[in-house]
């Protein structure tokens, strides 16, 4: 059992929580007008990434030495066609260097949170959790706080590939936009 402190208490925020509530794990959520007293041993960033920044700006001290999961989509939200952080850079890896001493992974980016509150993409195949980080222990401890959900986990390798999930992520999220595929869909990963 870990205990999770999810900063944002929107539509993602409140499916991680219940994941992680579902796998036996301690979940408490941080609202933007809410004081941080403490955070669990891994913090999950479950707001816009602009807001992730300020977060981690605002509390790297409380962060150090946490897992601070990113799951943001750095998406241009006026144009919806373009992300805002540099081609050969990701929103993780720059989160990475605001938190020095935290542990990142970019990970639930390529989930919709009805992909996650059904453990289902567009009820076909199973919801697949991909995280990427340089810290393997942080991945593994992911990974454990997620047994006993219904979700499968995938190792995406280093944070270098948050670049790549960040792109899936804004491809899967610019065509439920033009209603292309659902909300709940989205791309599987099959075994």
């Amino acid at each position: 059992m870990s205990a999770i402190t999810i900063f944002g208490k929107g539509n993602m925020g409140q499916a991680l929580g219940k994941v992680f509530t579902d796998a036996g794990n301690d979940v408490n959520y941080i609202g933007s007008s809410d004081p941080v007293d403490t955070i669990g041993d891994i913090a999950i960033l479950a707001v816009p990434f602009n807001a992730a920044v300020e977060i981690a700006k605002a509390q790297s001290e409380k962060l150090a030495g946490k897992i601070v999961v990113d799951i943001t989509n750095p998406l241009n939200f006026d144009t919806w066609d373009e992300l805002v952080v540099p081609a050969d850079s990701s929103a993780a890896a720059h989160l990475a260097e605001l938190l020095p001493d935290s542990k990142v992974v970019k990970a639930f980016n390529t989930n919709f949170a009805a992909s996650l509150n059904t453990a289902e993409v567009a009820g076909k195949q199973k919801t697949t959790v991909l995280a990427a980080s340089n810290d393997e222990d942080a991945k593994k401890t992911l990974q454990s706080a997620l047994e006993g959900s219904k979700l499968a986990f995938v190792d995406a390798g280093s944070l270098r590939r948050a670049r790549e999930l960040e792109g899936t992520g804004f491809l899967q999220m610019t065509l439920a936009a033009n209603e292309q595929i659902g909300w709940d869909g989205g791309f599987a990963v099959l075994k």
